[in-house]
């Protein structure tokens, strides 16, 4: 019996002394790009181009600003998905059908 008691005066000594846990989690890494820049689109060289706009683009610990440029479309129809920075993560970008 004494052992029993014994137990549970210390389970129950313990949880009084017991505090609740907060944690706040910081993601060390590259910075979010800056804000987009906007420029002056020069005209079409071809009729199978497609406009990519400029983007920030990951350089190390920074990002550089990659001029926006016209560039061929390597299938008819090909759609040119825009790199993005989602999630704390930078998807670079491509073509789709």
């Amino acid at each position: 019996m004494k052992p029993k008691l014994l137990v549970l005066v210390l389970l129950a000594g313990t949880s009084m002394f017991a505090a609740p846990a907060v944690g706040i989690g910081i993601e060390l890494g590259a910075p979010p790009p800056p804000p987009h820049v906007r420029v002056v689109r020069p005209p079409v060289p071809g009729p199978n181009y497609a406009w990519v706009n400029g983007f920030y683009e990951p350089a190390g610990s920074q990002y550089r600003w990659r001029e926006g440029y016209w560039a061929p479309r390597p299938y008819p129809h090909a759609v040119w998905v825009a790199p993005r920075y989602s999630g704390h993560r930078y998807y670079g970008g491509y073509w789709k059908r």
